[in-house]
């Protein structure tokens, strides 16, 4: 019986050590909207990355944008179907017509994996002299997304603002399949990129 209970709390705990670990939160503490020369002070820009539930990761953006914490929403991600939009055109009409001017909206369609969405997008903050971003992906994706920009991007101060409840994630991924395939593979890209093994 000890061995149970034993057993059972090893997997709590790496359920939680896990769940706290792929979702880094620099919002912790902050209130709906920026207080300047704190912490949660405004950005220069938003960007959101596709992939997995990408219309929460973009409405997700899009309220930050709306409660003020950046001028600015930078949407990147290539189409899965060729055939179709890329993804970040997908995502700038959705921010299009939640109300935020075109004028705000910057777009990457070429990026097909996470490294190219720090690579492209750096393009974007040279251009328009970002050096603040605030980082929005799924929470089971943030770790590696902000391993990733801050790779590419060293000059770029990066905060990370996981979407903690989308279609593929919650706190609840361990009682799915669905989340440990998630977890799994993100934990093994994690290592791949300490280990140089990423593109």
């Amino acid at each position: 019986m000890k061995w149970l209970i034993g057993i059972a709390i090893i997997v709590v705990a790496f359920i939680i050590g896990v769940s706290f670990y792929l979702q880094p939160n620099s919002f912790m503490g902050c209130s709906e909207k920026p207080l300047a020369d704190t912490a949660c002070q405004k950005a220069d820009a938003i960007v959101v990355v596709s992939g997995g539930d990408t219309k929460a990761r973009t409405a997700a953006g899009i309220e930050l944008y709306k409660n003020g914490w950046a001028d600015a929403l930078v949407l990147s991600g290539a189409a899965y179907d060729k055939s179709g939009p890329s993804n970040a055109e997908a995502m700038r009409m959705q921010a299009l017509h939640a109300g935020v001017p075109q004028a705000a909206i910057s777009i990457d369609e070429a990026a097909e994996s996470t490294s190219q969405n720090a690579a492209n997008t750096k393009t974007i903050f040279d251009g328009k002299h970002f050096t603040d971003i605030i980082l929005v992906t799924s929470g089971y994706h943030q770790r590696r997304a902000s391993l990733e920009f801050g790779k590419a991007a060293d000059t770029i101060s990066v905060r990370n603002y996981p979407v903690t409840h989308d279609s593929d994630w919650g706190w609840y991924w361990w009682l799915t399949p669905r989340g440990w395939w998630l977890t799994g593979g993100e934990l093994v890209k994690i290592i791949a990129f300490y280990l140089g093994l990423t593109a």
